[in-house]
C-alpha cells in the first residue's frame, strides 16, 4: 500500500481475501489464453465486480475511487484484473447516459452475475486512437438498427453477454464535426445473429479478439442516449478506464517491488544480501518513488471523477505515470532476480509481460503527452 487511506483498509482486506484462493500457480495455469472463470465467479459472488452498480439495482454503489482500489488489490495479489475490469469502466457510460428502462433491464442481472458486460467495441483496424474515423455503421431499419463493420482489440468478447458498441450513424462527411454522428448501443450479443468473434493471440493472456458484424440487427431500444452524441458519452467511460488502468499498474508495481525487495533481502552473494548493493537497491527505491507519485495522481483523478468534475487531464496523467512506474518496477524486479526473474514459477516474467501493455493501451502514452501539450499547456496541435 502506498497512499494511506484508512477508510479503504477493509475494502482492501476483502479483496485480498478473495484473491488468496487464486495464487500464482492458478494464473500460470491459464497461460496462454484461458479465461479465469473461477476467479471472475468468486469476485462476482463477493460483490466486487458489481461495485459500481447502484445499490437500488443490487450493486455495491461504490465510488470510482473504491473501484480503483479493488483492481489495484487484484494486481497487487499477483492476479490479472484485465479479465473483468471492463465491467467497471464501461459502467460510467451506462449509468450517466443509459435510459431508466435499460438500467432496469440489465443492471440487476449484471449485479448478480447472470449477465456479463465485458465487451467494449470501439477500436477498429483503420481507426485506432483516431476514434472519429471508425467505419462500423449502424443504420435504422424497421426492426431497429442494422450494424455492419469490424472491431479489433475487443477483449473478452467471447466471455461477455452484453456489448457496449460505438458505431457511426451519420456519415462523417455529413457532420459539422468529426465527433458528431457517432452513437452508442448496448445490446445482448447472444440474441444477435451475424456476429463473428476471432481470438487474437498476444504476448500476455488478455483474452482479446476481433469482432465482425454482418447485417447484425439489434432492437431499437439498444441506443444509449441520443443518436449522434455517442462520442461524448464514451468519454465518461474513457476517463474511468484511464483511472482504473492506472490503479492496476500501481498494483502491478506493488507486487513486483514486494517480490524484489523480499528476494534482495534474502539472496546473498559475496557474503551479503544483494539488496545492500546500490545497483540493486537504487532502481527499486526509484521505482517506489515513481509509484508513490503516480498513486497520488490516481487518487486525485478518481476524486475529481467521483465529484463529477472535469478530470481528463488528471485521468490521462494518472495512466501515463502509473504505466511508466509499473514498467520501471518490472525492470528493477527482473534485474534484482537475475536469472530467476525469467523462471516462470517466480511470476516476475508474467507480470513483466502484463504490465508492459499499459504504455500502449488503452491509449498510447505518446497520445497522452500530445493531449497534455495541446489541451493543458496550450501548445500547437501535434496530431
Amino acid at each position: 500500500m502506498l497512499t494511506e487511506k484508512p477508510e479503504l483498509d477493509d475494502l482492501r482486506a476483502g479483496v485480498r481475501a478473495v484473491c488468496a484462493d487464486f495464487d500464482g500457480a492458478y494464473w500460470r495455469g491459464l497461460e496462454p489464453d484461458s479465461y479465469p472463470e473461477e476467479f471472475v465467479a468468486a469476485l462476482t459472488s463477493a460483490g466486487f465486480l458489481a461495485a459500481l452498480v447502484p445499490e437500488e439495482y443490487g450493486g455495491g454503489g461504490a465510488t470510482l475511487t473504491e473501484a480503483s482500489v479493488i483492481l489495484e488489490e487484484v494486481s497487487a495479489s499477483g492476479g490479472n484484473p484485465s479479465a473483468c475490469h471492463a465491467q467497471m469502466y464501461i459502467m460510467g457510460t451506462v449509468l450517466r447516459h443509459g435510459s431508466a428502462e435499460q438500467k432496469e433491464r440489465y443492471l440487476p442481472h449484471i449485479a448478480d452475475g447472470s449477465l456479463r458486460l465485458q465487451a467494449f467495441g470501439v477500436t477498429e483496424p483503420e481507426a485506432g486512437s483516431e476514434t472519429t474515423r471508425i467505419r462500423t455503421r449502424a443504420e435504422q431499419v424497421p426492426e431497429g438498427w442494422r450494424i455492419n463493420g469490424q472491431k479489433i482489440w475487443t477483449s473478452r468478447a467471447l466471455y461477455s453477454d452484453l456489448m457496449l458498441l460505438l458505431a457511426r450513424t451519420t456519415p462523417i462527411e455529413e457532420c459539422a464535426k468529426p465527433t458528431d454522428g457517432l452513437s452508442v448501443f448496448l445490446f445482448d450479443m447472444r440474441a444477435a445473429e451475424g456476429i463473428t468473434i476471432n481470438p487474437i493471440r498476444t504476448m500476455m493472456n488478455h483474452n482479446t479478439t476481433e469482432v465482425f458484424f454482418d447485417d447484425v440487427v439489434i432492437p431499437a431500444d439498444s441506443l444509449v442516449g441520443e443518436a449522434g452524441k455517442g462520442f461524448r458519452y464514451i468519454l465518461d467511460g474513457m476517463n474511468a478506464e484511464r483511472i482504473l488502468i492506472a490503479s492496476e499498474c500501481i498494483g502491478d508495481g506493488r507486487f513486483l517491488l514486494e517480490r524484489a525487495v523480499a528476494y534482495a533481502n534474502t539472496r546473498e552473494v559475496f557474503g551479503r544480501p544483494i539488496g545492500a548493493n546500490q545497483g540493486v537497491q537504487f532502481p527499486l527505491a526509484r521505482a517506489y518513488a515513481s509509484l508513490r507519485a503516480a498513486d497520488l495522481v490516481r487518487f486525485d483523478a478518481a476524486a475529481r471523477y467521483d465529484r463529477k468534475e472535469k478530470c481528463a487531464a488528471e485521468a490521462n496523467m494518472a495512466k501515463l505515470l502509473a504505466s511508466e512506474a509499473s514498467w520501471q518496477a518490472a525492470n528493477a524486479a527482473l534485474d534484482a532476480h537475475g536469472g530467476f526473474g525469467f523462471a516462470v514459477e517466480y511470476d516476475i516474467e508474467r507480470k513483466f509481460r502484463e504490465t508492459r501493455l499499459y504504455q500502449v493501451a488503452p491509449i498510447n502514452n505518446n497520445l497522452v503527452l500530445a493531449f497534455l501539450g495541446q489541451h493543458v499547456l496550450g501548445l500547437p496541435k501535434s496530431y
